[in-house]
């Protein structure tokens, strides 16, 4: 049995502890220099950080206020799914995301949990800037997706001069020889020796590159529309000056896969667009993503110069061009091919001549699959 006053004192001390408790998670916020919110388990905005206040425009009117009324403040469509998320599951979340301003965050999300009741009542969320690390990622867009095409182009360009060197080497030796001409057979042997140690040496070269392991990258949540955005900028001088359209329509987002196999992706396909534009006329791409049964289809749509239909299956292959007018090395829709078929997806096109190209990228909802 408890006394009154035992009970009243009981009552005090739970009182005093739970008041020191959002004391302490007051000073906390109030003192924390990165962005912060704490959202409980009714999606309830109850605490920011005055980072968080600066970075997304909150004011204190918007303490108490449900997050749907304030989720337009962060430029991530997908906000209050992953939060009900980690509520539900209890697991840590994280991911990049950009807000309003442009500006790039690591978003952790953490569960908040009651220890005493045994439950998740809602959610710390954390971002840390890391605008100049993406900005210079999209810097080295270019460098990041021609990689692969320079290392394969090098080694299919070397090995064809390469050949005739050896042939010419074989017929000069045969007529010398018949001459007996030691001196000139001499100098022939030596650079056929030079043609068969640089043409070992190349076949070497592309057993390494075609072995290279970043084909598989590592799989993390990637945000397609966000990519494609920063993709679209690295692009921005070359589309205000052709005048090219672009759009997006996103129907879903989120992807498991290499965050830089996905940009050398979409670079690749919107370089190819704006490269085989039809002269005379406004291009126009759409990029547009919708899930479809296991997959999540990306399409890159354009009304260029299009791909007969004799040539559709061969674009795929190493070197395959289009069109020799257009510079270029035809190595990005294989190499394209390569990460996608490394990393569990496929690419397809659907084309006409004169009438524009859709390249149909499938990405796996589950690698494991």
């Amino acid at each position: 049995m408890i006394f009154p006053l035992m009970s009243k004192q009981v009552e005090k001390k739970d009182t005093h502890a739970n008041a020191k408790k959002d004391q302490d998670l007051e000073n906390y916020f109030a003192n924390t220099i990165i962005p912060q919110l704490f959202i409980d388990g009714n999606l309830i905005l109850k605490k920011f950080t005055p980072p968080a206040m600066k970075q997304f425009s909150l004011t204190d009117a918007d303490v108490n206020r449900d997050i749907h009324d304030v989720k337009e403040n962060f430029r991530f469509p997908t906000l209050i799914e992953n939060i009900e998320e980690v509520i539900q599951t209890g697991e840590i979340l994280e991911k990049e995301v950009q807000t309003t301003d442009g500006k790039w965050y690591q978003m952790n999300i953490l569960p908040y949990r009651v220890f005493e009741e045994n439950r998740n009542d809602g959610v710390i969320v954390t971002f840390v800037e890391i605008t100049k690390r993406i900005r210079a990622m999209g810097e080295l867009e270019k460098l990041n997706s021609e990689y692969h095409t320079l290392i394969d182009a090098l080694s299919h360009d070397i090995r064809q001069p390469l050949s005739a060197i050896v042939l010419l080497s074989d017929a000069l030796l045969n007529a010398y020889n018949k001459q007996n001409t030691p001196q000139f057979i001499k100098y022939i042997e030596t650079l056929k020796a030079s043609s068969n140690a640089m043409r070992d040496l190349v076949k070497d070269f592309i057993a390494v590159n075609d072995d290279q392991p970043e084909l598989e990258g590592e799989p993390v949540r990637v945000n397609i529309e966000n990519i494609a955005q920063d993709v679209i900028l690295s692009l921005k001088a070359e589309i205000f000056e052709k005048g090219i359209n672009i759009s997006t329509d996103f129907q879903t987002s989120e992807i498991i896969f290499s965050r830089n196999n996905l940009r050398s992706i979409l670079y690749n396909l919107l370089r190819n667009s704006i490269k085989y534009k039809k002269e005379g006329k406004p291009l126009m791409i759409v990029v547009s993503t919708i899930k479809r049964n296991d997959h999540i289809l990306l399409q890159v749509k354009d009304n260029g110069i299009g791909i007969a239909g004799e040539h559709q299956a061969d674009i795929f292959k190493k070197s395959t061009r289009v069109s020799h007018k257009i510079e270029g090395t035809g190595m990005g829709l294989y190499i394209i091919k390569r990460m996608l078929k490394h990393n569990g997806g496929s690419i397809e096109v659907a084309s006409q001549l004169g009438k524009g190209s859709t390249f149909s990228v499938y990405f796996p909802i589950n690698k494991d699959k």
